[in-house]
């Protein structure tokens, strides 16, 4: 016989001599007690649909474990999706019964994910918003705040994850992921969740001057108050925004290193200045210099395969596809940076197309998520402003990025079987920054050299 105390009442569960139950039998035949004498009803908590276009979810984190009590609008359970992160809230009061799926499982919009023991009956078959509402973090009139560390040197949080929905509020309050590295989470294995992020904020975002930990080092950054001056006050547009963040995670991520040199692309310019009415007229397509400096990176790569990298943790990818970004200016003054896919694989004419239908749908705003997708290393001819020479940010998580100058003319000395003479040449710098980690400067210099001997051996009498 087994006695529980339920409501000031006493159930008395008589079992069979000779029976055995296991804690769920006594829990189950404690659950319908409970639907029986307090109204409550057995419901089946589904997986919400979170977006116009999502179809799944995964299970991070289960809040309310089997057995225990929740009130309506406790969170649950989290779910990552494509696009984010997701803290559901209970659709009423009630006894979480059991949970459908487990951490980690990929579970179908409309899939039961939990059966619920609720107070009343619910319509947990509403759709949710794409953001749910979160828990208040203010109750009977104090804040429930988390501990944060204290201002000074910082310990990076070694477990950080980014999911998209932490990812989207950090750059809306331009947090760089160095700072919320040093943010301790609350979610499943340290993962930052919505309301770790909430909390910083309120706390007067104590991390935004501090310095990483590091060995011998006594001081840490002053609060300064810089005089920012007075003006015309332009808010960033969503891209630059997006682009100010990839630039500082990139600064941040990589140690950057540049090499520069010098090539003379005169046979280069005189084959195209001949050719390019001829091969518009043939081919149809407009031949620039770029499809020109792409073919010559690509087989660059093919020599040095090492640069076509991305460091994952302590390991090196080494991409077995040569994708080229070619970094765009749009109208607007925002960069954007289309990927010319197996460029090694295409010849002049295919490679001329692509670069061409890929810089009109950048200008005409008409790009889609595959075009700026997947690219392994990133050219940016900034000699198309007028620059001699640049030191680019590496593309994140490429390994290298080159910047190809402006085509100047220049008198050289030219070395020759009968003596030197000064020549009028077509000179042009190139410069590499390299991610240092993972590329070393013998690497990126024997790189760079090859791509300006491709660039001066340019056969003048080719065919296209």
């Amino acid at each position: 016989m087994f006695f529980v105390v339920f409501q000031n009442k006493t159930l008395i569960i008589n079992f069979k001599a000779g029976n055995t139950y296991c804690l769920n039998c006594i829990f189950c035949i404690f659950m319908h007690y409970i639907k029986d004498r307090s109204g409550m009803t057995e419901t089946a908590f589904n997986m919400p649909k979170m977006g116009e276009s999502i179809t799944q979810g995964t299970i991070l984190n289960w809040l309310v474990e089997e057995g225990a009590a929740f009130q309506e609008g406790d969170i649950l359970v989290e779910i990552a999706t494509d696009k984010v992160d997701n803290e559901v809230p209970a659709p009423g009061s009630g006894v979480m019964i059991s949970h459908q799926a487990a951490v980690n499982d990929i579970v179908q919009v409309g899939q039961t994910i939990a059966l619920l023991s609720l107070s009343n009956e619910v319509d947990t078959a509403k759709t949710l918003p794409e953001n749910p509402p979160q828990k208040d973090l203010i109750k009977s009139g104090k804040t429930t705040k988390k501990p944060l560390a204290t201002k000074g040197i910082l310990k990076v949080n070694d477990n950080v994850f980014i999911s998209p929905l932490v990812d989207s509020m950090a750059r809306k309050h331009h947090i760089s992921y160095q700072e919320l590295a040093c943010i301790k989470g609350s979610g499943l294995d340290g993962r930052l969740r919505k309301t770790d992020i909430t909390s910083y904020i309120e706390a007067g975002r104590p991390f935004q001057f501090g310095q990483l930990e590091s060995k011998n080092q006594g001081y840490s950054i002053p609060d300064l108050k810089f005089d920012k001056g007075s003006g015309k006050i332009i808010p960033m547009d969503r891209m630059r925004e997006m682009i100010a963040d990839h630039m500082v995670y990139s600064k941040h991520t990589s140690p950057h290193v540049t090499a520069y040199v010098e090539a003379d692309l005169t046979n280069m310019v005189a084959w195209r200045n001949t050719n390019k009415v001829l091969f518009l007229k043939t081919h149809g397509e407009k031949l620039t210099f770029t499809p020109l400096f792409i073919e010559a990176v690509a087989n660059a790569i093919k020599d040095f395969p090492m640069i076509n990298a991305s460091l994952d943790g302590k390991n090196i990818i080494v991409k077995q596809d040569i994708n080229i970004g070619m970094a765009t200016a749009l109208p607007s003054g925002n960069l954007i940076v289309p990927v010319v896919k197996n460029a090694d694989k295409k010849d002049l004419k295919t490679l001329a197309g692509a670069i061409n239908e890929l810089a009109q749908k950048s200008r005409s705003g008409n790009l889609k998520a595959d075009d700026i997708k997947g690219g392994s290393f990133t050219i940016s001819n900034v000699g198309t402003f007028g620059s001699l020479m640049g030191t680019p940010i590496i593309n994140q998580p490429e390994a290298a990025i080159l910047a190809t100058g402006i085509i100047k003319k220049r008198a050289e000395v030219i070395e020759n079987p009968q003596g030197d003479t000064i020549e009028i040449r077509s000179m042009m710098y190139l410069s590499l920054s390299f991610d240092h980690r993972i590329v070393d400067g013998h690497l990126a210099g024997s790189f760079l050299k090859r791509i300006a001997d491709n660039m001066e051996n340019f056969d003048i009498n080719r065919s296209f």
